[in-house]
């Protein structure tokens, strides 16, 4: 028998890859399955950014690069910062990545072990309490409540900080609950941090482009005083279509970017060479496919919404950024988990466990937008004709 590291029983997973997997094992056995799990868009990469990779293969890129990432890509990713949020960002605060979970283990890694405390979003991405885990470090779970617009609370959070506490994770829009936090309630957190100068904060603002009704996000790189502390996540994935791509970035603190490089030297050498270029393209050139892609994605939005309100014993708040609802399914008398494998298995129908985003996620489903109106439209058929079944059972 082999004896694994302790650390491994800690390890979780993300439920959505679990799911897509049992709907592709269906799907193969001929049964229809419309997924609303899994998180990404379904659209196709621009076709500019594909050539530039293209390119860059003609070009002759094909060796290693540095390990926190080509010059010229670190500098595109300041000048797209500088141009969304208004900061100044040194690039040689950036460390390119591949994809935006490496950024979250780093962070994790750096501050966690056992006798810390790390705060995190509860329901949230579910890799920020497993890693969290990993390092014995103890999770602190940040409640994020339907009643508050699944926004969290900056005086919650800052109740939350104790002497142990090494690292707060924030996230905003939100993954699972697209839940955007208001501008003033991150100013409020700034300033409250203001008292707490040993705590460091993982900003995770991987959904920052995709905000509805006219919101604006406010990134934590605007507040000077908190630049020695911040590690600012974003990426392509999202905004691009590009998750395949597994391309991601953060800006360190000027103290923590020597670790963050070492870590990528002990982990993945360096990023793609072609995708980073990709990268610089997806930057630079036109914007008009993303803006697309937000279009549909609020249509979809607002159709979504109106159908599952439309369910008995279903309710639903709208989202305020990401591609993702949050309906409350507490009425129906099934566990979220339960409810996920019937929709799957009786309806056809990928959905995803609240409870697969942490404990505060019971009663509710993840159900992503990503996917055509047409197909939203019959899974919401299928599941309002499986719900009248079940009543008139």
């Amino acid at each position: 028998m082999l004896k694994l590291a302790s650390g491994m029983s800690r390890l979780g997973t993300e439920s959505a890859f679990e799911v897509l997997a049992r709907a592709k094992a269906l799907e193969a056995k001929g049964k229809h399955i419309i997924n609303l799990g899994i998180g990404q868009p379904d659209f196709q990469t621009p076709g500019h950014i594909v050539e530039a990779a293209c390119k860059a293969l003609r070009d002759g890129h094909h060796g290693y690069t540095p390990a926190n990432g080509i010059p010229q890509a670190r500098e595109a990713v300041a000048a797209n910062l500088h141009k969304r949020h208004g900061v100044e960002v040194d690039p040689s605060h950036v460390v390119i990545v591949p994809g935006g979970k490496v950024t979250m283990f780093f962070a994790i890694l750096m501050f966690g072990e056992p006798g810390a405390e790390i705060i995190y979003p509860n329901p949230g991405f579910p890799i920020y309490e497993s890693a969290i885990k990993f390092t014995g470090a103890t999770p602190v779970p940040l409640p994020l409540r339907e009643a508050n617009g699944f926004a969290f609370s900056a005086e919650e959070l800052l109740s939350l900080i104790t002497p142990r506490t090494r690292l707060i994770i924030i996230n905003s829009p939100a993954n699972p609950t697209g839940g955007a936090t208001p501008e003033a309630e991150v100013v409020k957190l700034a300033k409250g941090l203001a008292n707490h100068p040993d705590v460091a904060v993982l900003s995770d603002e991987i959904y920052s482009e995709m905000l509805y009704g006219g919101r604006k996000h406010m990134s934590l790189l605007r507040f000077p005083e908190l630049r020695d502390r911040v590690i600012m996540l974003d990426g392509w994935s999202k905004t691009y279509a590009m998750t395949g791509w597994r391309m991601g970035y953060a800006v360190w603190p000027a103290s923590l970017v020597e670790h963050a490089t070492r870590l990528a030297i002990n982990c993945h050498s360096c990023v793609n060479a072609a995708a980073q270029w990709a990268g610089i393209a997806a930057l630079n050139g036109p914007q008009d496919e993303p803006q697309k892609m937000m279009k549909a994605f609020d249509e979809r939005r607002g159709f979504v919404v109106a159908e599952l309100n439309k369910l008995p014993g279903v309710s639903c708040v709208d989202p305020a950024g990401a591609f993702y609802v949050f309906p409350n399914i507490s009425k129906l008398g099934l566990g979220a988990k339960a409810l996920e494998l019937k929709l799957l298995d009786e309806v056809g129908v990928a959905t995803i466990a609240g409870t697969s985003f942490g404990s505060y996620g019971e009663g509710y489903l993840r159900i992503s937008y990503a996917n055509s109106i047409e197909n939203i439209g019959l899974a919401m058929q299928w599941i309002g004709e499986w719900l009248q079944r079940r009543n008139a059972a």
